[in-house]
Parts: C-alpha cells; sequence; structure tokens
C-alpha cells in the first residue's frame, strides 16, 4: 500500500492545527482538504487491492477449471 494518504493526513492534520493557532482559517480550510484527499487516496488503494485480489482468485478458479 501506498504512504500517499497516510502523508496527506498528515500533513493537513498539522496545517488544520496550525491554522486553528493561528486562527488562519484559510490554513486550517486547506488541511482539512488535505486530510480529505489523503483519506480518498487511502479508499482508492484499499479498493484497487481487492479488485486486484479478486480478479487473481477468478484467474485462478479459471485455470483451475481448465485443467481439470
Amino acid at each position: 500500500m501506498s504512504d500517499n494518504g497516510k502523508v496527506d493526513k498528515i500533513k493537513g492534520t498539522v496545517k488544520e492545527t496550525a491554522g486553528d493557532v493561528t486562527d488562519d482559517k484559510k490554513l486550517k480550510a486547506e488541511g482539512i482538504l488535505d486530510k480529505t484527499v489523503g483519506k480518498v487516496k487511502e479508499a482508492a488503494e484499499d479498493v484497487k487491492d481487492t479488485a486486484e485480489g479478486v480478479a487473481k482468485d477468478i484467474k485462478e478458479k479459471w485455470l483451475y477449471t481448465k485443467s481439470c
């Protein structure tokens, strides 16, 4: 699994916290957006991994039934 989503989430948390501390609404909003992007990237990676696993299972079952 790629770490891109985790990096975005961490970066977003830092920005959001900095925005809170400095009362910078734009920075806080950027942080929230970065965290959301990170969550989406992680979800997309999970979907990709699941799809690859299903495809592999189907291929193995198809090859097994062909050899029987």
